[in-house]
């Protein structure tokens, strides 16, 4: 407020101050009213209206001689400064009530704050949760896919591995009617003409009836061996009465003398307390690997070995010679892959494990790993 108008508020106040007094009792007390009105227009504070009011006030006091003049005009000057006054008095209570409200708005807000602050809080958890889930239902999603593409094709593959077990059961029965019929069935034949001619010629040459005897007897004996070689190849004796390691021996040794493919076998003798269910895999395996050997790797060698594991045993057939890419060969839709899913097959049935790796340079490995926990002593034996 600049004081050229803080000054012309002081001389009207003196000036309507002076009026009231002079007019008694009776004067109107309005010109104060509107004086305090103006004074907050201004911007002035009680202060400054105090000591606008007692310089008036001093200005009419001092000229009066008496003490009782002078009490009765302050008395009456104190009525039209307490009407001057009522204006700011509102104004500051207004301001007091506007303040309490703003305080009382600020508490709210604060809590209010504090309440989106938590909600805040717990929407980005709630956010944060659901992407979670949301993420999780996807992989889920994306597994169950997987899994169904696998089903799909292991069904595949079963309905393949079913079609070509029965091909496969009806070929060897061909080949086992065939041989009995062009082998066994003709040598029994031969046998039956020499013993008609042997009851013709008992009578008449007995050096000769001596020869034919002993030609009949080699007729017989061969018969036998086929039969005993039909028997050996359904299923050798030997591993159900000494065991699998004796098993795989006689089968090596046969193999080495077949095909000239020099092999070697590392094993440990806890092997043979294998109950009948792993001997069996492991023979057919072995068998089913050393035969896709003889027929398509071209090798010169073939190591085999069977290791004892923590509850576990594992059997390795390892060659020397060509590879062969794996993948393409299990998704063959031929019979070429009958073999190695014919082992997986046997192996997965007992709750065994069964790789194939094969590159270029490092021949083929088949490796095997089923369960076993005898509790023995072991020892090694090759």
């Amino acid at each position: 407020m600049s004081k050229r108008k803080s000054g012309e508020l002081a001389q009207r106040y003196r000036t309507e101050l002076g009026h009231f007094l002079g007019h008694g009792p009776k004067a109107s007390l309005q010109p104060a009213l509107r004086l305090g009105r103006q004074a907050v227009n201004l911007g002035l504070e009680t202060l400054d209206l105090t000591l606008i009011h007692e310089a008036a006030l001093i200005a009419y006091v001092l000229p009066i001689g008496t003490p009782a003049s002078r009490d009765r005009i302050i008395r009456r000057a104190k009525s039209f400064f307490a009407q001057a006054i009522i204006p700011m008095e509102e104004l500051h209570r207004a301001a007091l009530e506007a303040n309490a409200r703003l305080s009382r708005l600020n508490r709210r807000l604060s809590r209010r704050t504090l309440d989106l602050a938590a909600s805040n809080r717990k929407l980005k958890k709630e956010v944060a949760r659901r992407r979670v889930v949301e993420e999780t239902l996807r992989q889920s999603e994306r597994h169950s896919g997987r899994l169904l593409e696998q089903s799909r094709h292991l069904q595949e593959e079963l309905r393949l591995l079913s079609r070509q077990v029965l091909s496969v059961q009806e070929d060897e029965r061909k080949r086992i009617s065939r041989e009995l019929h062009d082998v066994v069935a003709q040598v029994l034949t031969s046998i039956n003409v020499r013993l008609a001619l042997l009851k013709a010629a008992a009578t008449v040459d007995t050096k000769e009836l001596s020869k034919n005897i002993a030609r009949t007897q080699a007729m017989v004996e061969k018969s036998v061996d086929i039969v005993h070689q039909f028997a050996y190849d359904l299923r050798p004796a030997v591993l159900d009465h000494l065991g699998l390691l004796p098993a795989l021996q006689s089968f090596m040794k046969n193999f080495m003398k077949e095909t000239g493919i020099r092999v070697s076998l590392t094993a440990f003798a806890g092997v043979d307390k294998l109950d009948g269910a792993g001997r069996t895999v492991l023979y057919r395996v072995a068998q089913e690997a050393f035969t896709n050997v003889g027929r398509h790797a071209h090798a010169s060698r073939v190591d085999a070995s069977i290791q004892r594991l923590p509850n576990a045993i594992r059997m390795a057939i390892k060659d020397n010679g060509q590879s062969f890419n794996v993948k393409r060969i299990l998704h063959a839709g031929k019979g070429q892959r009958m073999g190695l899913l014919g082992m997986r097959e046997r192996v997965e049935m007992i709750g065994g494990t069964f790789a194939v790796d094969s590159a270029p340079n490092r021949g083929t490995t088949i490796q095997v790993q089923i369960p076993f926990s005898p509790n023995s002593k072991e020892h090694t034996r090759q």
